[in-house]
């Protein structure tokens, strides 16, 4: 039986339930294949023996926090030894949101605050390499997809492959090697889940709280079919 580990990072109990939900469903995979272990709450242990593929969710800690906490520390070892079973082993890993600042700044590359993006939908168009990427390939060349971040990558570890950006964030979505990706937009949520989620984050600082409802409004107006998509790609590819 394939079995697909989602790495959950969300100290709150509604976020990570909704987010195991989230991946469930756009991921076609059943409750069987996909194992949670929720890394705020374990260590990674030997969580990775015996996976075929790794998915890294989301997360209210930021790579660039100045001052980090004894348990994000913690997670961000974990997370490299993630990406070191990826980049310099076999094991297929997607990651995504914060994921996308610990796999670059692991490879060297460059995270900031410069191209942070409001929640809700943003426009992204493929690269060229995009043409020749496995999940990627059959993805419009341009489509929406949900966002919701303080922090970015501004520059690209070497060797990364470039494969989607967006007006306010240049880099979306990028490879390294031939099994190891990562985005910078959530691949999973319908714009109900990111409502949800946005609820429980409300108070997080990615918007007022007065503007929830605005929120809401602009998250309910996205078309995400793709992001979705390309979730399942890497599921049916590796698992």
């Amino acid at each position: 039986m394939s079995r697909v580990l989602l790495l959950t990072i969300r100290p709150e109990d509604d976020a990570a339930a909704d987010e195991y939900a989230a991946v469930l469903d756009a991921s076609g995979l059943d409750r069987s294949s996909l194992v949670q272990h929720r890394l705020e709450s374990s260590p990674l242990g030997d969580a990775l023996r015996g996976v075929d593929a790794v998915v890294i969710g989301g997360s209210p800690f930021n790579v660039t926090e100045v001052e980090k906490s004894d348990l994000q520390l913690r997670i961000e070892g974990d997370l490299g030894r993630v990406a070191a079973a990826s980049v310099d082993g076999e094991l297929p890993v997607l990651f995504t949101c914060y994921g996308i600042g610990v796999l670059a700044s692991y490879l060297g590359g460059a995270v900031d605050h410069e191209h942070g993006e409001p929640v809700g939908p943003v426009q992204l168009t493929l690269t060229a390499a995009a043409a020749d990427d496995p999940l990627a390939a059959d993805l419009p060349g341009t489509f929406e997809a949900f966002v919701g971040h303080k922090e970015s990558v501004s520059r690209l570890p070497d060797g990364a492959v470039l494969l989607a950006s967006s007006p306010s964030c240049p880099v979306q979505m990028f490879r390294v090697g031939t099994h190891t990706w990562a985005t910078q937009f959530h691949p999973e949520p319908t714009p109900q889940q990111l409502i949800e989620r946005a609820r429980v984050y409300q108070n997080h600082g990615y918007f007022a709280v007065d503007e929830l409802t605005a929120v809401e409004d602009r998250i309910a107006a996205g078309d995400v079919d793709a992001p979705r998509r390309l979730l399942r790609a890497f599921v049916e590819r590796f698992a």
